[in-house]
C-alpha cells in the first residue's frame, strides 16, 4: 500500500483523481482516502490543484464507477450477479453474496434516497449501485443521488486532507491517513445514521398527517 501511495503522490492530477475514484466506486476494491486526502494535501502545499476541483473530479470519477456497476447489474440480472458473487474472483474483489444481498435490502428499504445515504456507509457504498441497476432505477435520480452522496463523502476527505496540509509533515502523511481512515468512516456513518433516522421520521410523520386528513 505504501508503494501505491508513493506512486499516487508522485502522479497526482485531476486525471488520476478521476481514474482512481472511478476504480474505487466500481467493483474493484480501492480506498478513496488514499487518493482524495493526498490530493488535498498537495493542493495546500504545492498549489497545483484546487480543493473544489478535486471534489468535482473525485465525484465525477465516483459517478463513472457507479455507472459501471449500475449497467453491469442491469445487463446481467440478479441470477448472474448472485452467481458471480459466489465465485473466488468476486471474493478477491471483496464482493460476496451477503454483501450484495445487504445492499439490495438497504436499497429496497430506503428506495432512491438510499442511493444517497448508501454512498456514505462503509461496505455499502461501493455496492449500492448494483441493486439500483437491478431495480432499473430512474437514471436521472440515480445520477443526482450518487453525485450528492459521493460529493459529500469526497468533501469530508478533502477537508481532512486540507487539515493535514497545514499540520502534518509529508513524511508522516501516509501514517496519518491510515490512522484516521477508520475514524473518518465511522464518523460519516454516524452522521448518515442520524440523517436516515430523521428522514424516516419525516416520512412517517407525513404519512400520519395524510391519513388524518382522510
Amino acid at each position: 500500500m505504501e508503494e501505491l501511495y508513493i506512486w499516487i503522490a508522485d502522479n497526482l492530477n485531476y486525471g488520476t483523481v478521476t481514474l482512481f475514484m472511478a476504480i474505487e466506486s466500481s467493483f474493484i476494491p480501492f480506498p478513496s482516502e488514499i487518493i482524495m486526502i493526498p490530493a488535498a494535501y498537495v493542493a495546500i502545499n504545492q498549489g497545483t490543484m484546487s480543493l473544489p476541483l478535486i471534489v468535482l473530479f473525485g465525484t465525477l470519477g465516483a459517478i463513472i464507477g457507479a455507472l459501471v456497476n449500475y449497467f453491469l447489474a442491469l445487463w446481467l440480472g440478479r441470477p448472474i450477479v448472485h452467481k458471480f458473487a459466489d465465485t473466488k474472483l468476486s471474493h478477491l474483489l471483496l464482493i460476496d453474496r451477503p454483501g450484495v444481498e445487504k445492499a439490495e435490502a438497504y436499497f429496497a428499504e430506503h428506495g432512491a434516497v438510499g442511493t444517497f445515504f448508501g454512498r456514505l456507509i462503509p461496505a455499502i457504498r461501493q455496492l449500492i449501485s448494483i441493486p439500483a441497476g437491478l431495480a432499473r432505477m430512474n437514471m436521472a435520480k440515480f445520477l443526482v443521488f450518487t453525485a450528492l452522496g459521493a460529493g459529500l463523502w469526497n468533501s469530508v476527505l478533502v477537508g481532512l486532507g486540507a487539515f493535514f496540509g497545514h499540520t502534518v509533515p509529508e513524511d508522516v502523511l501516509i501514517a496519518q491517513v491510515q490512522h484516521y481512515s477508520d475514524y473518518v468512516k465511522y464518523a460519516i456513518g454516524g452522521v448518515v445514521l442520524i440523517g436516515l433516522i430523521y428522514y424516516i421520521y419525516l416520512v412517517v410523520k407525513a404519512n400520519r398527517e395524510t391519513a388524518n386528513r382522510k
